[in-house]
C-alpha cells in the first residue's frame, strides 16, 4: 500500500512541475503580446477594470456583502484607473501604484475575514477572488514589461538629451519579460544547428 502512495506523491510533483511550466509559458506569451500591442492592452485592461467596477456595484445592489469590502474594492479599481492614465509608463514609486498594492492586501484581508465568518460554496469564493481581486492586478502585473520598450521623454531626466537618456536606460531593463528572457537563456539548453 505504501508503494502506491509514493507513486501518487511522485505523480503530484510531476503535475505541479508541468502546471508551473505551463503558467510560465503563458505569462511569457502574454508579456510578449502586451509589449507588442500596448494600446490594445491598455484598452483591454481599461474594459476589464470598468467591468469589475460594475460587478462591485452589482454585488452591492444584489448581495449582502459588507460595505467596507465593496468600498475598498471600488477604491482599488479607481487606483487602477489612475495607473492606466499613464500606461504603459508605470513608475514603481508612484502613489497610485503604492495605493493599489496596499488596497490589494487590504481587499484580500477583508475577503478572507468575510468568507471565514460566512459560509459560501467554494465555487463562489474562487469566483469572487478571481474576478474581483485577481483579474485587474494580474493584468497590470503582466503589463509592467511594456514599460521597458517605451521611448524616453525629456521629462524623465533633465540633465541629458533624449538620445543619451535612451541609450543610458537601454541597458537597465527590469520587467517581467526581461526576467523570462533571462530564465530562458540561463535555464533552457541552446539548440545548435549543424551545418552539414
Amino acid at each position: 500500500m505504501w508503494f502506491l502512495s509514493l507513486i501518487c506523491y511522485l505523480a503530484l510533483m510531476a503535475q505541479v512541475i508541468f502546471i508551473t511550466i505551463s503558467i510560465a509559458a503563458g505569462l511569457y506569451y502574454l508579456a510578449e503580446l502586451v509589449e507588442e500591442y500596448t494600446s490594445y492592452a491598455k484598452k483591454v485592461i481599461w474594459w476589464m477594470n470598468a467591468s469589475v467596477t460594475v460587478l462591485y456595484v452589482l454585488l452591492w445592489l444584489l448581495e449582502s456583502f459588507p460595505h467596507t469590502l465593496i468600498i475598498c474594492g471600488i477604491l482599488a479599481q479607481i487606483a487602477h484607473f489612475v495607473i492606466l492614465s499613464s500606461f504603459p509608463v508605470v513608475a514603481v514609486a508612484s502613489p497610485a501604484l503604492i495605493l493599489s498594492v496596499i488596497l490589494v492586501f487590504v481587499n484580500h484581508y477583508l475577503a478572507f475575514s468575510y468568507f471565514a465568518s460566512t459560509y459560501h460554496p467554494f465555487s463562489e469564493v474562487i469566483a469572487y477572488f478571481t474576478l474581483y481581486l485577481w483579474l485587474v492586478p494580474f493584468a497590470l502585473f503582466v503589463s509592467l514589461s511594456a514599460n521597458d520598450n517605451v521611448l524616453p521623454t525629456i521629462a524623465e531626466r533633465t540633465d541629458a538629451d533624449v538620445v543619451s537618456n535612451y541609450l543610458s536606460k537601454r541597458s537597465k531593463k527590469y520587467g517581467l519579460l526581461t526576467f523570462f528572457n533571462y530564465a530562458k537563456e540561463s535555464l533552457l539548453p541552446i539548440r545548435v544547428k549543424k551545418g552539414f
